[in-house]
């Protein structure tokens, strides 16, 4: 009698803690799924606005042309070189990797040079870029925020030709005669830009400026005609720029 009293009181004593410790369990907790990984893409896509300086050098040949039958006579040959400072505005947008755009630039110059003739030795042949312009179009590739391009299109160029009295000849330095021009060509060049914040990149620039030959004529400060040439040059320059684009980087997921 007394095991099945016991036996009984077990039970019911078990059944009883059961629920209790179950209750003591602790609730398993919430754990949240880690977040996307997201990466920062730099998009060279809007419009821009920029200045840019650095130095440049023209080479300049004079020939001299007859009068009467136009047959051309060497006088030699000068590098005009100096510095320039100017702006650019444009605008690219980027598919992909590729980077296109469209730029124009203006610039002012002190390029600036001379000779003395070889063929009057009495004469001193100066040359002197005031300014140019260009227009082109760029086509890049970019890897994130470092992006090269290569760019191509039109020039126009401000010059200036004095012929001076040459020195060691009686009123050395004398003007003689001088005209200006203003030359059309084409430009080819290449540059690497590295945007370091999102709106902002700096970079450098080549480029080559192709002007051919022009045949002028210098007049004398009275105004009557004093000597025609032939003048051919080209201009090679080496620019730093800094842009500013109305835009920002895009949010690229993966």
């Amino acid at each position: 009698m007394k095991k099945i009293l016991f036996g009984a009181i077990g039970i019911v004593a078990l059944g009883l803690s059961a629920p209790a410790s179950a209750a003591d369990l602790a609730a398993r907790p919430y754990t949240k799924a880690p977040a996307p990984m997201v990466a920062t893409i730099y998009d060279w896509s809007g419009f821009y606005i920029g200045i840019n300086g650095g130095g440049g050098s023209s080479h300049k040949c004079w020939d001299f042309v007859a009068p009467t039958t136009g047959t051309l006579f060497g006088e030699g040959c000068h590098n005009a070189t100096g510095g320039t400072v100017g702006g650019q505005i444009g605008y690219r947008w980027q598919s992909a990797n590729w980077v296109f755009g469209l730029e124009g630039q203006g610039n002012w110059a002190d390029f600036s040079g001379d000779n003395v003739s070889t063929l009057i030795p009495t004469q001193r042949n100066r040359s002197k870029i005031d300014a140019f312009g260009l227009i082109t179009g760029q086509v890049g590739y970019a890897w994130n925020n470092v992006l090269f391009y290569v760019k191509g299109g039109g020039a126009v160029v401000a010059d200036k030709f004095n012929i001076y009295t040459a020195p060691g000849f009686a009123g050395a330095g004398t003007l003689l005669a001088s005209a200006s021009d203003n030359r059309w060509g084409g430009t080819v060049g290449a540059g690497l830009e590295f945007g370091f914040a999102p709106n902002w990149s700096v970079g450098v620039e080549y480029d080559h400026i192709f002007l051919g030959s022009r045949t002028l004529t210098l007049n004398a400060p009275g105004g009557t005609a004093f000597q025609t040439d032939r003048i051919s040059q080209n201009v090679d320059m080496g620019l730093v720029r800094v842009n500013y684009r109305w835009g920002g980087p895009v949010i690229a997921k993966y």
